[in-house]
C-alpha cells in the first residue's frame, strides 16, 4: 500500500507555536495557589494560638524573620496568581488589541504597585 505525500504545510516539516503556553501558565498558577494554601494554613495555626488579637498581638505575628519571607513568597505568589488569571481574561475575551495591550498594560502597573506598597507594609512590622 503506498501513501500520499500530505499536502504542503502538513507533516514533519510543519512549524506549530504557541501550543505549550497554556499548560505552562495552568502548572504555574496550580503551585501558587499551593504556596498560599501551605501559607494561610501556617498563618491559621499561628492565629489559632495566639490568643485574644489586638494591633500588637497581629503584628507580632510578623516578627519573626521566617514569618516575613514566608508572608513574602506568598505574596508574590498571590500577585503572579493573579496576573496569569487576569492576563488569561483579557486574552480570551478582549479582541481589539490596543484595548487588550492596555488593560495588560495596567493590570500589571497595579500589581507592581500592589506588590511595593505591600513590601513596605511588611517591612514596617
Amino acid at each position: 500500500m503506498a501513501f500520499a505525500t500530505p499536502p504542503a504545510g502538513i507533516g514533519t516539516r510543519r512549524l506549530v507555536v504557541g501550543a505549550h503556553y497554556g499548560v505552562g501558565n495552568f502548572l504555574l498558577q496550580r503551585l501558587t495557589a499551593l504556596v498560599l494554601v501551605v501559607f494561610f494554613a501556617i498563618l491559621g495555626l499561628r492565629l489559632a494560638l495566639a490568643g485574644p488579637l489586638d494591633y500588637v498581638a497581629w503584628a507580632s505575628l510578623f516578627v519573626p524573620m521566617w514569618m516575613k519571607v514566608l508572608t513574602l513568597v506568598a505574596l508574590f505568589a498571590l500577585l503572579y496568581h493573579a496576573w496569569i488569571g487576569v492576563k488569561d481574561i483579557w486574552l480570551d475575551y478582549v479582541k481589539p488589541v490596543w484595548v487588550r495591550l492596555t488593560l495588560q498594560t495596567l493590570t500589571a502597573l497595579w500589581l507592581l504597585a500592589c506588590a511595593v506598597w505591600s513590601v513596605q507594609i511588611l517591612w514596617r512590622v
